[in-house]
């Protein structure tokens, strides 16, 4: 097995972009923009205006992305810039691509149509199977799709090695450094980039959510603090993480600077029966090799019950140690969520105020995670 370092970080959100900002952002323990107005009652941290242009050159392929995918590019051509392989059109080529987010955007008005016919329809179902079939585009679906991100990635950027793409919540963040970290150790490839995007600026993901009872419907308090006010649920956050992965010996070949190390990230999906989350969180941590990790950057949704739960796990396994929850930086970002953390974790590495970072995911409904980030 080899090493897996981290070469480049490219991170866009609420708090600006680039790492510096986000560790900045880290260090302030609030969000940067958080809007009340636009979808009250419910709040989100809206992603801070971006140049796209330095990612995204042509305006022709700026217009024919939606907002998730632009800040994928963008993010995905910071983490190029970091590692020093915008230019070298070669290694880009056989770059492989591991890509986790969720789906485009809805066509709201055919939605709120469909849903306003519901009501009194005669045939609820027989409407419904009618107007899926007549109003919808045959290519909405197609534009939902997660590796239409990859392709844009491909096409912007010219990673054109094989790709892979994940989407459904928290977990497919995490099995995407999973799976990369996995292949770069076991040489079946030497260069990775892998994170994703999400845009939480949308009406139809609030709709989701909120049916699902997972928003919370008041301004912005820290995480961990949500269940006691009453108010429990996440504030979703627009943001994009990508991290170029290698292997040590590549990395070192090319002259490049490794900012950290990635070990074998951890993922399991328990029943979320009373106690289950805390168990596999304990043993995910206990097989990553944690010991005395110098920070922790949660994922914690803000939910009530389970947040509570994996703060007081979180307390027996690393006593004294600071817990940093990823939503009190920039908005709860789903899919993203594992490569935020990762990145965020490299940045605190490389900038030698931590010589192992720990980052847990534990998803609004299902899926837990350990990711372990050491000094390179």
């Amino acid at each position: 097995m080899t090493g897996v370092v981290v070469t480049g970080l490219g991170l866009v959100s609420c708090a600006g972009e680039g790492i510096q900002a986000h560790l900045d952002a880290l260090g302030a323990g609030a969000p940067a923009r958080t809007d009340t107005e636009r979808f009250a009652p419910y709040t989100v941290h809206p992603v801070a205006p971006l140049a796209l242009d330095g990612q995204i050159p042509k305006k022709s392929d700026q217009r024919q992305m939606e907002p998730w995918q632009r800040l994928g590019v963008y993010a995905a051509g910071l983490a190029l810039d970091a590692a020093g392989l915008k230019n070298d059109a070669a290694l880009k080529g056989a770059m492989h691509l591991v890509v986790a987010c969720g789906g485009g955007e809805r066509d709201t008005e055919v939605d709120g149509a469909i849903l306003t016919g519901l009501r009194d329809a005669a045939d609820p179902g027989a409407y419904l199977n009618e107007r899926l079939l007549n109003d919808l585009r045959p290519t909405l679906f197609l534009a939902q799709l997660s590796n239409l991100l990859a392709g844009n990635i491909a096409i912007v950027h010219g990673v054109t090695g094989a790709s892979r793409t994940f989407m459904g919540e928290e977990a497919a963040g995490t099995d995407a450094l999973r799976i990369a970290q996995a292949r770069i150790a076991s040489g079946q490839v030497d260069c990775m980039l892998v994170g994703g995007s999400y845009s939480a600026e949308r009406p139809d993901v609030m709709v989701v959510h909120e049916m699902g009872g997972y928003l919370r419907a008041k301004p912005f308090r820290p995480v961990f603090s949500r269940d006691a006010e009453g108010e429990a649920g996440f504030i979703l956050g627009s943001g994009a993480a990508f991290l170029v992965l290698e292997s040590a010996e590549h990395a070192r070949a090319r002259g490049a600077t490794a900012l950290a190390r990635l070990m074998p990230v951890g993922s399991d999906r328990t029943r979320r029966e009373p106690g289950a989350t805390a168990a596999s969180l304990e043993a995910l941590w206990r097989a990553s090799g944690l010991a005395a990790p110098d920070r922790v950057i949660s994922a914690a949704t803000g939910l009530a019950g389970i947040t509570a739960e994996e703060g007081a796990v979180l307390a027996r396994l690393a006593p004294g140690v600071p817990v940093t929850a990823l939503g009190d930086v920039i908005g709860h970002t789903l899919e993203v969520t594992a490569p935020f953390g990762a990145a965020l974790a490299a940045g605190l590495v490389t900038q030698g105020r931590a010589r192992e970072v720990a980052v847990t995911t534990v998803g609004h409904r299902r899926g837990e995670g350990v990711i372990r980030i050491c000094a390179a």
